[in-house]
C-alpha cells in the first residue's frame, strides 16, 4: 500500500472537509495513483489548481506518487513568480472565452457586457460544457466542483460567489481579466459584436422621444435590436468603470461599494434588456 501526505493552500482549503483543512493528510493511495487522482479524490478540482510539489519538486499531474511522498497543493498565485517551475498546463489561454453553466445566466451576461465572449445555455448537459470548453479552448464557469473534474476540461474557474454582481467581480479579480475588457461591444444576449450605424438607420426602430434625444445608435446583426446611451446604459457603466478601476483602488473602495442602498441592483440589470453603446 502507497501512503502519501497531502497539503493543500490557501483557497483550495474551501474544497476540502472542515476536519481536513489548513493541515497535513496522510492519504493511502491505489497503486500507481496519479497526482491528479488522489487531488480530485479529496474534493478539489483539477482546475483550481497551479503548482504541485512532491517532495519539494514540481511535477505534473500524471506524476505516480510513491510510499511516503509529500505533496503540496497550490492554487494561482497573485504575488509569487513561479514562472521557473512546472505549471501543470500545457499553456495558458491567450484569448480569454468562457462557457458558463446553466446555474450562471446572470454572470454570463455580465461578462458579456464588459466584452467577453461567454457561451451560456441553461440546457447545456456536462457532456456538452466538456466538448465546448475543449473544441473552443474555452474557460469553464462554474458552481459545480464535479463538472471541473471532467477530463476534456483544463481551464475551470469554480465561482464561490452566489449573486451575479458578486460572481462578476470575483471572476475579474481571479483572472485579471480588467486589461482585456472591451465594454458594450457585444450583444448581452446573441454574445456577437455590436455595430455602430448612422441615426437614420434608427429611424422607426427606436421610440420617437430616443430618436430625438440621441444621435448615437448601435445594433446587434442576429437580433436586430438597436441600443443607445439611456439611463439602463449610465447604471452598466457604474459597475463597468468599477471592474475596471486598479485592484488597489477597488480593494480601498470595497466597504462603500457593500454598504445597502449606496449600489445599483446589478443583479435586475443583467436580466433585464440592454441599452449598451461602445
Amino acid at each position: 500500500m502507497v501512503t502519501a501526505t497531502f497539503r493543500f493552500y490557501e483557497e483550495l482549503n474551501d474544497f476540502l472537509a472542515p476536519s481536513q483543512r489548513r493541515r497535513d493528510l496522510s492519504c493511502p493511495c491505489a497503486r500507481a495513483a496519479t497526482v491528479k487522482h488522489m487531488i480530485e479524490a479529496l474534493g478539489v478540482p483539477h482546475t483550481e489548481v497551479e503548482l504541485i510539489l512532491v517532495n519539494g519538486e514540481s511535477v505534473p499531474f500524471e506524476q505516480i506518487l510513491q510510499d511516503g511522498d509529500r505533496v503540496a497543493v497550490y492554487p494561482k498565485f497573485e504575488s509569487l513568480d513561479v514562472s521557473p517551475l512546472l505549471r501543470v498546463r500545457e499553456r495558458p489561454l491567450r484569448v480569454m472565452r468562457f462557457v458558463a453553466d446553466a446555474h450562471l445566466g446572470g454572470l454570463a451576461h455580465l461578462l458579456r457586457m464588459t466584452g467577453f465572449d461567454t457561451l451560456y445555455d441553461n440546457h447545456f448537459e456536462d457532456s456538452e460544457i466538456e466538448r465546448i470548453a475543449a473544441e473552443e479552448m474555452r474557460v469553464v464557469l462554474t458552481r459545480d466542483r464535479e463538472l471541473l473534474k471532467r477530463r476534456g476540461i483544463t481551464h475551470g474557474c469554480y465561482v464561490r460567489a452566489i449573486k451575479s454582481s458578486l460572481q462578476v467581480r470575483e471572476i475579474f479579480s481571479r483572472l485579471d481579466l480588467a486589461g482585456s475588457a472591451r465594454p458594450f461591444a457585444l450583444c448581452l444576449d446573441c454574445n456577437v459584436p455590436l455595430h455602430r450605424i448612422d441615426k437614420t438607420e434608427a429611424d422607426g426602430r427606436v421610440p420617437d422621444g430616443v430618436f430625438a434625444r440621441h444621435e448615437r445608435f448601435v445594433t446587434c446583426p442576429q437580433c436586430r435590436r438597436v441600443f443607445w446611451e439611456g439611463s439602463h446604459w449610465r447604471k452598466m457603466r457604474a459597475l463597468v468603470d468599477e471592474l475596471m478601476r486598479p485592484a488597489e483602488i477597488a480593494q480601498a473602495d470595497g466597504a462603500a461599494d457593500c454598504a445597502p442602498g449606496l449600489a445599483p441592483d446589478f443583479d435586475t440589470l443583467a436580466a433585464s434588456t440592454p441599452r449598451p453603446i461602445p
